[in-house]
């Protein structure tokens, strides 16, 4: 599988040939603005499907034939949504995953409390999901990533483990930052769009369309759409044989330090 470091090892080579036959034979000068582009495509690829494995390892799903599939909620706690999430998940018996925005937590304690009581897994998804996050050095991010550890830990009393980052975008200041923090990363294998699809029934479409042995599904707390479809989208999984597993039992992952 190409990553990073092999991709930068086959980019001189070719760099290093190009200019071997520039000197000899004499190249056009656009061949080097062609290899730039194909690097930058590769690069832009590699840092926005976290599913690509580029600069980091990231587990999306689960290695199974066995018909389980988990779901996670990024962006909470929101005061309105989440509480409704929660009710339609304690009313169907399911357990989920909701990777945690810090900046949220103060104005919602209690409600990172019921999620946590409920049984649900409380994970990293930054302290200030910033729009800018993945442009910040690693020691920063890191930063930013112990600020959620620390009220999390202040209100539940557990450290996060599991780290989801923001918009799913990696480089290697995010592998640094994940390292030196000791986080688990972990993506999906399902993006619900449920923060650009508003249309309950299109919604419902994409999500049962995906279905598949070992899929991690995400979803956003945030979305009313989500709100709505979720005791649909549960009642089909299990009426099609599935089992709905909490995150890091179907993973097979500790979520907490």
């Amino acid at each position: 599988m190409l990553n990073f470091r092999k991709m930068n090892i086959l980019f001189i080579g070719l760099l290093a040939l190009s200019i071997g036959a520039d000197v000899m034979y004499g190249i056009a000068w656009y061949t080097y603005l062609i290899l730039l582009l194909i690097y930058s495509s590769v690069l832009f690829y590699g840092c926005y499907y976290i599913s690509s494995n580029f600069f980091i390892r990231i587990i999306c799903s689960a290695e199974t034939n066995k018909k389980v599939i988990a779901i996670s909620f990024d962006d909470g706690p929101h005061t309105l949504n989440t509480p409704r999430i929660l009710k339609i998940l304690k009313d169907n018996e399911v357990k989920a995953a909701f990777f945690v925005v810090g900046s949220h937590i103060a104005a919602n304690k209690p409600i990172l409390q019921q999620t946590y009581d409920q049984g649900h897994i409380i994970c990293n998804h930054t302290f200030s999901h910033d729009f800018w996050f993945d442009m910040f050095s690693s020691k920063k991010m890191l930063a930013d990533m112990q600020m959620m550890d620390e009220v999390t830990n202040s209100t539940i009393g557990k450290t996060p483990v599991l780290f989801r980052p923001p918009y799913g975008v990696t480089n290697p200041n995010l592998k640094r930052a994940v390292i030196q923090g000791g986080y688990l990363p972990v993506g999906w294998s399902v993006r619900s769009m449920d923060t650009v699809i508003k249309n309950e029934k299109k919604l419902l479409s994409k999500v049962i369309g995906k279905i598949k042995p070992g899929a991690v599904f995400l979803f956003h707390d945030t979305s009313r759409a989500t709100v709505a479809i979720l005791p649909v989208f549960i009642e089909y999984i299990k009426s099609n044989g599935y089992e709905i597993m909490r995150l890091d039992k179907m993973l097979n992952l500790q979520p907490y330090a």
